[in-house]
C-alpha cells in the first residue's frame, strides 16, 4: 500500500472572517486532494496578520505532507502573504525577475501601466519556484513544502491544477454507504464498538430526516483497502439487521 500522503489548506483573509467573501476553494481542494489519494487532514482561516500567517505555516508544514495556501498575493498593501511566508521559511523576500518579465509582457500587451502595486504581485521568498496562473498571469509560488496560490476561485482552480501533477500521491479511499433507518442515538455505542474492532476503516454516520420525521442515518465506511472495507461494511450491515430484527420482535 502506498504511504499515506497528508495535507493541510490555509485561508488567508480578512474577508472570509467578516463574512463579506464566501469561501469557495476549501471544499474544491477537499474534492480533489481526496480524489487523488491525499488526506486533508486540517484546515485553518487566519487573518491578514503578519504573525497569525507565520505560526500557521510553520505549524502545518512541519506536521503535513503538503501545506496549500490561498490569498493574499494581490497588489494591495494588505497582500502579505509572500511576505508572511517568506519570514516563515528565514527568507528574503523578493521581486522574482521571471515573475517580472511575465507581468510586464502581459500589462503592455493589454496597454495597462505596469506600476509599482502591479510588481508587487512578482514577489516572493528568494529561491521559491514558480505555480502557473493561465488567468491572469501573475504566479502563485512553491517553497519547500508549501504551495501558496491567489483567492480568486477560478484562479485559485486554475494553479490547483497546474500543482497536482507535481505531488506525490498516496493510496486512495474508496467508501460504501449503508442506510439505517435508526438514529445515531441507537447506533453509536454499537457503531464505536466496530470502528474499535476495525481501526484500518474510518466510519462515519450522517444523520439526516426521513419523509416519516424520524431520524435516520448514513453510515459510510472508508478504507484503503477492498477487504478492509468489505468486512467492516459487512459488520456494519450486520448491525443494521439486527437492530430491524429486534424492532420487529419488540425487543
Amino acid at each position: 500500500m502506498s504511504e499515506i500522503v497528508t495535507a493541510a489548506f490555509i485561508v488567508i483573509g480578512d474577508e472570509i472572517l467578516s463574512g463579506r467573501t464566501k469561501d469557495k476553494n476549501i471544499g474544491h481542494i477537499a474534492d480533489i486532494l481526496t480524489s487523488v489519494g491525499v488526506d486533508l487532514k486540517e484546515v485553518r482561516i487566519v487573518s491578514d496578520d503578519e504573525d497569525a500567517i507565520i505560526d500557521a505555516v510553520n505549524a502545518l508544514r512541519a506536521r503535513y505532507t503538503y501545506v496549500f495556501t490561498s490569498g493574499g498575493i494581490g497588489p494591495t498593501h494588505d497582500d502579505i502573504t509572500a511576505d508572511s511566508i517568506s519570514k516563515a521559511f528565514d527568507l528574503p523576500c523578493e521581486h522574482d525577475v521571471a515573475a517580472i518579465e511575465l507581468l510586464r509582457d502581459y500589462y503592455k500587451g493589454r496597454d495597462i501601466e505596469f506600476n509599482e502595486a502591479r510588481q508587487r504581485m512578482a514577489r516572493m521568498p528568494k529561491g521559491a519556484t514558480h505555480i502557473a496562473n493561465p488567468i491572469s498571469i501573475a504566479p502563485g509560488f512553491r517553497i519547500g513544502n508549501v504551495h501558496v496560490m491567489a483567492g480568486v476561485p477560478s484562479i485559485f482552480r486554475a494553479m490547483l491544477d497546474n500543482v497536482l501533477p507535481t505531488l506525490e500521491t498516496g493510496a486512495k479511499l474508496i467508501s460504501t454507504t449503508t442506510p439505517c433507518p435508526f438514529g445515531e442515538g441507537i447506533i453509536s455505542t454499537p457503531l464505536g464498538q466496530i470502528q474499535k474492532d476495525n481501526p484500518e476503516a474510518i466510519i462515519g454516520s450522517y444523520p439526516k430526516l426521513a419523509e416519516s420525521g424520524n431520524f435516520m442515518t448514513d453510515i459510510v465506511v472508508r478504507a484503503r483497502s477492498e477487504e478492509v472495507l468489505e468486512r467492516t461494511t459487512g459488520a456494519v450491515r450486520a448491525l443494521v439487521a439486527r437492530l430491524l430484527t429486534e424492532q420487529d420482535t419488540g425487543q
